[in-house]
């Protein structure tokens, strides 16, 4: 059977699917100072728990981040910006994100849709999901009805059940332009 390779004058896909994902250890925050904050898409969270993280720990700019990489066949985010970096120690995780919807603009696509699961035994997202939503949008640039998040329980189940850990899964779609 003879291999065949694509033309490199081949066009580029209409559309390109891309998954993320992020989990951070949760510990809590010492009592004698404030700790790593828990933040999650560039939103501040009111917790007794911070992740640990090389960067600031935003587990969805990270899953997001991601998504983008990967629809476009990118490199991930650790080898981009490695953790053993000590440029990206405490780094505001929105500097990944901005460089992945960098990425997706240079190379001819822009977002469809983005779609974010976010699975965290508390605190609750309710009180904030539209401001993460106004977030990402902002910083991929799109509108934010483009943009859908959603909070999900372990049921107390496993180390995100009983809030040692946090879990975001994110898919985004990017259509050619």
């Amino acid at each position: 059977m003879t291999q065949t390779t694509a033309p490199t004058d081949s066009p580029r896909p209409a559309f390109r699917i891309g998954h993320g994902y992020d989990l951070h250890r949760l510990e809590p925050r010492p009592p004698e100072g404030p700790g790593r904050p828990l933040i999650l898409g560039a939103v501040e969270l009111e917790h007794d728990r911070g992740p640990v993280s090389h960067s600031d720990g935003d587990a969805v700019l990270h899953a997001v981040t991601d998504a983008l990489l990967g629809a476009l066949g990118e490199p991930d985010i650790g080898q981009l910006f490695p953790d053993t970096d000590p440029q990206w120690e405490g780094a505001s995780s929105d500097q990944f994100l901005l460089e992945a919807a960098t990425r997706v603009g240079s190379a001819g696509y822009r977002v469809s849709n983005l779609d974010i699961t976010v699975i965290l035994e508390r605190p609750k997202l309710l009180p904030v999901k539209d401001r993460i939503r106004q977030n990402l949008a902002r910083l991929i640039g799109v509108d934010a009805r483009l943009v859908n998040i959603k909070g999900k329980t372990h049921e107390k189940v496993d180390a995100v059940g009983e809030n040692r850990a946090v879990e975001v899964h994110a898919v985004v779609l990017l259509e050619r332009v």
